[in-house]
């Protein structure tokens, strides 16, 4: 006889692993089925390796630069490839027993295997060695997450044109990188890897590196990337790719031929959701992602979706905030996911942002005002020498709603948390600029940017605001 639950979560992911805690500490008697690793892509292929990888290489960054804090390092400054690594995977097989022991703290009965849904209500779950079992539940909560999407017509060979999921368990690094794909996972990759004393080129069909995010930021961080050396492309692709000998060459757009010996296809994700048996419950999909409400309520009913797989939001913390909803709902509450999701880049300097662009604002016929404040003025950013950076507010210029801000400097995806809750709480811009922030930190920079978007910043120079339009963008 099949085990019965009241809910049951496919997916381990920040989403699913969540939803699933939620369930169980809401009463509800829980399975959890995983075919892989706990933890999803963000724990094993994404936010926390990659994080781990880049925090040696920021580490080397600034041992490399200690020299203008007066800290005299004698001998070479190296790393240890190996040991970074092996410090990486300790910290993902960490974290993945957190997460059992979570499920066992609160009952979550976990089933390790690949589940296909055969009838509404009813899921096979088929382990590793070919044996299957039957479980049923009341209400069924989908967060298969995605996987890196692949060019097509491109050489099938891992081992020289890989994704983000091979590229974080090298064993050895490439001396010539080319990275193809200037979003967040580009980023950050030509970051690390340039720090590791790789040879890193960028191919990014839009014209500005980070082209989802606003124009400010990507500007900014070409200039850094190109100062350390990285070779940037932008407004170009990647014609043709060959392997040859175990040489790799690439042509892009010009003509320009490129040898490297590894490439990154960092051009975005798809929905993992082709092999769910979706097709059993009448659930279509669209392009692989599943429509969703607020509620994250599917088409069917008691079919709920969170994550990456209803395309919302390509976010782990957006998938954690999605599972709780969804949970909520599916035993009887009445939730909603409309709150602001924060982005973060964690590259040297850090990026944040949430809210609206300035582009998008434009797009919007929005009026708006905007204040911007370097982080390089402030004592704190001058202090730990970490003054490279700025803040940027974007206010609504008739009624003051704080509509975006945006973030590029040190500890940028911690210092975005002010404006996130201020947005959250549908604060007026004035209440951002009023609010009292601790002195000296980096955080002040927010403050001032907010108090600059009606020119009023107490450590900038009275200035005529000259420009006040999305057009216009800043305020010179």
């Amino acid at each position: 006889m099949s085990k019965h639950f009241k809910i049951a979560v496919i997916g381990t992911g920040p989403g699913g692993y969540i939803a699933a805690l939620k369930a169980a500490q809401m009463g509800a008697k829980t399975a959890v089925v995983e075919k892989h690793l706990l933890g999803g892509t963000c724990l094993n292929y994404g936010c926390i390796p990659s994080k781990a990888l880049l925090a040696s290489a920021e580490l080397l960054h600034k041992t490399k630069n200690s020299k203008q804090l007066g800290i005299k390092v004698d001998g070479e400054v190296n790393f240890d490839w190996p040991a970074i690594q092996n410090r990486k995977d300790l910290i993902l097989k960490k974290l993945r027993g957190g997460i059992k022991g979570l499920f066992t703290s609160r009952q979550v009965e976990l089933f390790n295997g690949k589940a296909i849904i055969q009838a509404p209500g009813k899921i096979q779950i088929t382990d590793e060695k070919g044996n299957s079992e039957i479980i049923t539940a009341e209400k069924v909560i989908l967060a298969p997450g995605s996987v890196p999407a692949r060019i097509g017509g491109w050489p099938d060979e891992p081992e020289y044109i890989c994704t983000s999921d091979e590229a974080l368990h090298w064993k050895e690094l490439p001396k010539r990188f080319l990275i193809v794909g200037g979003g967040v996972i580009g980023c950050e990759f030509a970051c690390m890897m340039n720090e590791y004393g790789v040879k890193v080129t960028i191919v990014e069909m839009m014209e500005q590196l980070l082209p989802e995010m606003d124009l400010s930021l990507g500007q900014s961080l070409s200039d850094v990337f190109s100062k350390r050396g990285v070779d940037i492309h932008t407004g170009v692709k990647v014609e043709e790719i060959s392997i040859k000998n175990g040489n790799v060459k690439a042509i892009i757009s010009g003509g320009k031929n490129l040898e490297i010996d590894k490439v990154l296809v960092a051009t975005g994700r798809r929905p993992n959701t082709q092999e769910l048996g979706l097709e059993s419950i009448g659930l279509d999909t669209n392009r692989g992602f599943i429509k969703v409400n607020d509620k994250m309520e599917t088409a069917v009913k008691n079919y709920y979706c969170i994550g990456d797989a209803n395309g919302r939001c390509l976010l782990a913390h957006a998938a954690s905030a999605q599972g709780m909803v969804a949970v909520k709902n599916a035993l009887g509450d009445n939730a909603e996911q409309s709150l602001p999701v924060p982005n973060g880049v964690y590259t040297f300097p850090e990026i944040a942002s949430v809210g609206i662009t300035t582009q998008q604002a434009q797009k919007q016929k929005i009026p708006v005002s905007i204040g911007r404040f370097p982080t390089g003025y402030l004592g704190k950013a001058m202090a730990v020498a970490e003054e490279f950076g700025f803040v940027k507010v974007i206010r609504h210029r008739e009624n003051n709603t704080l509509l975006g801000v945006h973030i590029i400097g040190h500890n940028a995806t911690e210092i975005i948390e002010s404006a996130t809750a201020m947005l959250s709480a549908k604060a007026d811009t004035k209440d951002l600029a009023e609010m009292i922030f601790a002195h000296p930190t980096l955080s002040e920079a927010v403050k001032e940017a907010a108090e600059d978007s009606f020119g009023s910043a107490m450590n900038l120079p009275p200035r005529k605001i000259t420009k006040i339009t999305a057009e216009a963008e800043e305020m010179k």
